[in-house]
């Protein structure tokens, strides 16, 4: 891989990933990564499965794809093989991860991402995005199937993987923490913003359950207008030919008075 002939190496991208792919040269035993031949910006890697966990047995491949301005912004992660924790062929969100710029910092390299990466498939998926919630025992048969993956640039996944010790400095292993530690912390106010959405989309639906309530009166209005000639309707009736309910209980109680004189001159008066 001459990356010189192809690349300007006084770009600090440039110059930066070339340092990482030397470093990074000689695969561990629980990690490898190299850039694509033809594309210094886009690399492979495969990791080891977490030690006491579902993923132990397994090997996950994935690419990386690196932005041109890191390592100020951050790479985006896809895993490849089928694993029950991560979506495969989609960009995964972790706070090191082009999710999340905002968390990022230029100290991070692509080894401090895949050994995040491997701590932090253990943890609970909580819907973040990319996300899976596969059981462990299907985790585990998933586990066991990705020794026999291949990948159609890399070959068998199996073989990329070296015996070399991989040895994290005290100040990798708080940073990984870190990073776990963020990530975890970017669940939770994902949940929060998730249940606020939710809040709003309820009253969303109230405010539209009462337009929709509004619209019908309205409606209903419009109908009672469009009512046909031989409906009856108060407006129907002639002008000062309607009774009220008080007009008439006068008018029936003079005519029952009426009555009761007439009945009383006839009987006693004649």
């Amino acid at each position: 891989m001459d990356f010189q002939a192809k690349y300007n190496t006084k770009i600090p991208a440039v110059k930066r990933l070339m340092r990482e792919a030397q470093e990074l040269m000689e695969p561990t035993e629980d990690y490898s990564a190299h850039p694509l031949d033809d594309n210094l910006f886009e690399w492979h890697f495969t990791v080891r499965g977490s030690p006491s966990t579902e993923f132990e047995d397994g090997l996950y491949h994935g690419r990386i794809i690196l932005p041109n301005q890191y390592p100020m912004k951050p790479p985006n992660i896809i895993l490849l093989t089928p694993n029950g924790r991560f979506e495969t062929n989609k960009k995964i969100c972790l706070s090191i991860s082009g999710h999340h710029p905002e968390t990022w910092q230029p100290s991070w390299s692509i080894r401090t991402a895949l050994l995040a990466l491997i701590a932090f498939m253990p943890t609970p998926s909580k819907g973040t995005i990319g996300s899976l919630d596969y059981t462990p025992d299907e985790r585990r048969s998933l586990a066991r199937r990705s020794l026999k993956w291949e990948c159609p640039q890399c070959g068998l996944i199996s073989s990329l993987l070296g015996k070399r010790p991989n040895d994290i400095t005290k100040d990798e292993s708080q940073l990984i923490k870190s990073v776990i530690f963020k990530g975890e912390d970017q669940t939770s106010s994902a949940n929060n913003v998730g249940k606020e959405v939710v809040t709003t989309k309820e009253k969303s639906k109230t405010v539209e359950s009462a337009t929709d309530y509004s619209t019908s009166l309205s409606n209903s209005n419009d109908l009672q207008q469009d009512c046909p000639a031989d409906l009856p309707t108060e407006m129907d009736t002639p002008p000062g030919f309607y009774l009220g309910d008080k007009t008439f209980n006068i008018l029936v109680a003079g005519i029952v008075l009426a009555i009761s004189l007439l009945i009383y001159r006839r009987l006693f008066l004649l």
